[in-house]
């Protein structure tokens, strides 16, 4: 989803940084520039390094929100006793980008939800200071991970403005950044 938005954006001339999870989609556009990292702790920091001079964030990835604490270099070996894994949070980039945003800057978040899912995307939404969320459901047969397509809801501060059905990703993708384009726009207005 996070490459279908990009290439949108891209279509239309905006100039794009994708900071990507290791995945092996590839980029067609020129105006897509690619920063490759591994860890929730790099796409916290790369976030960082180049929110400030964006025109806004579209936070797509699914960044796990707890790591382990120790990391093994070796297999660790079966044995016949219970083995724990000690797990401490991940930085939560969507909330750190929402104390740092300007008022001209537009943050839009996604939510992967299974319950409450309308409730629970609004509370992140506000929780995390961003103009727009994108609600994917995991109950949404044919949406979401591993598939071609998808099927979302969008949701400002007022509740939800937009539904798609089950659509590709590419057109969803074009749902998205219109829902985007208008959000910035009432926002530009207001600075």
């Amino acid at each position: 989803m996070g490459f279908a938005i990009a290439e949108r954006f891209a279509a239309l001339g905006a100039k794009v940084i994708l900071i990507a999870g290791p995945v092996s989609l590839k980029c067609s556009n020129p105006l897509i520039h690619r920063i490759d990292v591994v860890s929730a702790e790099e796409m916290y920091e790369q976030t960082l390094l180049y929110f400030g001079e964006c025109n806004g964030a579209v936070m797509v990835a699914a960044v796990a929100d707890f790591t382990p604490v120790i990391v093994e270099n070796q297999k660790i070996k079966r044995t016949t006793e219970n083995f724990s894994i000690e797990l401490r949070p991940n930085p939560d980039i969507a909330a750190t980008l929402g104390k740092l945003k300007r008022k001209n800057q537009i943050l839009v978040g996604f939510a992967l939800e299974t319950n409450n899912e309308d409730k629970n995307a609004q509370l992140k939404l506000h929780r995390k200071n961003l103009d727009l969320i994108i609600l994917n459901s995991l109950n949404d047969k044919g949406s979401g991970f591993q598939y071609d397509t998808n099927q979302i809801k969008i949701l400002d501060k007022t509740g939800i403005i937009c539904t798609s059905g089950l659509k590709q990703k590419s057109e969803i993708a074009v749902d998205i950044v219109n829902k985007i384009i208008e959000a910035e726009n009432f926002i530009s207005g207001l600075s």
